[in-house]
């Protein structure tokens, strides 16, 4: 049956078992919604056609066990419940019951939303802390609040965040935000009145002066004071901030929160040329966002190629190649030496007339309360694969955590919104007593212009780089490896082919 067919076919009418192979997904459409059927074995499953992150066809992504997963940003869904199990989604889908009758599989009813409000530690035989208190509103912050909840968790649940706003999209301030794609209401993560509903206690514009651990309490710089059972510590990181001599600080931009996004916009309205300073996934990315708004664009960095540390010589190469066919004038291998009102100056000699200058050079974890409060801490706060610190009761999850990773066998700090977002779904589990390892494999998406691309694994070092496709035709998988083994995959254009690098990851065979 043709796909144009199948996108009309009403799988209430039936459906053939023959013209759905084992794995396969045919797209259709139930009382007028669209739906999609899924066959796993010998079992059939009936559930909704798009994502509940940002609607991806899920039909077009990768089913693995009795789950789905999405294409665009690896979401997972469960084909028995619709319940979404892992970040970036946090709403299910629906989802219908199958019959087979004969030759044929048929849609019936629509079936009850999965109960977001499991028995709490049915399993586990360990008790539940009365009360527990997140530091940070970011993705880590976010997840695990949303994560207690649909667990069942209904004690006292307390959000302390430094940010002016609640947890909004960060991937997007560098990309839709910026280029007025995204107004602001889009950029939430939840609505005002999930905080109200879930008994969420989201405290804005505060920040906690010191942990007193042995006390089990937070204090703020306003001098209120938190009690807590157990405490997950999200604060994230910092961007690194660079001193320029001559600059004065409403001159220099950097891409942090959403209030560093809207001062970006509000200078850039009048800008007409730009100087990024840093060739980093930020830096890049606005210098897109940038370009797409028609600003000139100059880019300065200290390496010899973008992103090459990370990327390797043969993606950064066409990074570079693709920045410069949209405009963007490179300037590797030199620094900013000072700033003279509009006028910039490289270390070579150069200058740069600008109007507007964003600085994109790294971030640093947030470790001074960890340090102060005697945590463990080497680059980040040490958890163990349950993302539990040093001290009993007290986790880490997001940019801050540095954990033990099961696939490259190294412990490893990773500044990733969907790791960030699944370490802080796995924290609140644990904070439950789930005693569940943390062994997601660490994926992440960067976006410039109209080419995406997608990263699984982690890879600090390798020894071959593998090419799979056409890097020049933005058609690829690129596999970085060490002594024969694959660490990561990154992937242009080939979406499905990311998720099964994923997925053979995770099963720990061969890529």
């Amino acid at each position: 049956m043709a796909e144009a067919e199948r996108a009309k076919h009403d799988l209430r009418q039936g459906f053939l078992i023959r013209d759905l192979a084992d794995g396969a997904m045919a797209l259709g459409q139930v009382d007028g919604e669209d739906a999609i059927l899924v066959r796993n074995g010998d079992e059939f499953f009936a559930i909704g056609a798009n994502c509940t992150h940002y609607h991806a066809t899920l039909s077009e992504g990768l089913v693995v066990g009795d789950t789905v997963r999405c294409p665009l940003h690896h979401a997972c869904f469960s084909l028995r419940s619709g319940e979404a199990l892992r970040a970036p989604a946090f709403d299910p889908i629906p989802h219908w019951r199958t019959e087979v009758i004969g030759d044929q599989v048929f849609v019936r009813e629509k079936l009850a939303d999965p109960d977001r409000k499991h028995l709490v530690n049915s399993t586990v035989g360990q008790s539940v802390p009365a009360s527990v208190v997140i530091i940070g509103g970011g993705a880590a912050g976010i997840a695990a609040a949303d994560m207690l909840r649909r667990q069942g968790y209904d004690g006292r649940l307390t959000m302390i965040s430094a940010d002016d706003w609640p947890p909004y999209d960060r991937p997007n301030l560098s990309k839709d935000f910026l280029v007025g794609n995204a107004p602001d209401e889009w950029m939430r993560l939840r609505q005002p009145e999930f905080y109200d509903e879930q008994k969420i206690d989201l405290v804005l514009n505060s920040r906690v002066s010191a942990l007193d651990i042995p006390r089990k309490r937070v204090n703020l710089e306003n001098g209120q004071t938190y009690g807590l059972e157990a405490l997950l510590i999200a604060t994230g990181a910092e961007p690194v901030r660079l001193k320029i001599e001559g600059a004065i600080d409403s001159q220099i931009h950097y891409l942090r929160t959403f209030a560093d996004a809207r001062a970006i916009v509000s200078q850039a309205a009048s800008a007409k040329r730009a100087a990024v300073v840093g060739a980093s996934f930020i830096g890049l990315e606005v210098a897109a966002s940038l370009r797409t708004l028609g600003i000139a664009v100059d880019v300065i960095a200290p390496e010899s190629q973008p992103l090459e540390r990370v990327m390797g010589s043969e993606i950064s190469g066409m990074i570079r190649g693709l920045h410069e066919a949209h405009g963007v004038v490179f300037h590797l291998g030199e620094t900013v030496k000072r700033l003279d009102a509009n006028t910039l100056t490289l270390s070579g000699g150069g200058t740069l007339e600008v109007d507007l200058v964003v600085l994109g050079v790294g971030v640093r974890p947030s470790l001074i309360l960890a340090e102060q409060a005697g945590l463990e801490t080497d680059r980040g706060i040490v958890v163990n694969e349950y993302l539990e610190t040093s001290a009993p009761g007290v986790f880490a999850a997001g940019d801050i955590a540095r954990w033990p990773d099961p696939h490259s066998g190294e412990r490893i700090r990773v500044e990733h919104w969907v790791v960030a977002e699944r370490q802080g779904q796995a924290a609140a589990k644990n904070i439950l007593g789930y005693r569940e390892r943390f062994d997601a494999v660490p994926f992440f998406w960067s976006q410039h212009y109209d080419v995406a691309i997608k990263y699984v694994g982690h890879a600090e070092h390798w020894d071959a780089v593998e090419i799979d496709g056409d890097l020049s035709a933005l058609n690829c998988a690129v596999s970085y490896k060490r002594e024969g083994r694959t660490l990561a995959v990154a992937t242009i254009s080939r979406d499905l082919q990311n998720l099964q690098a994923e997925a053979a990851m995770e099963a720990c065979i061969p890529v």
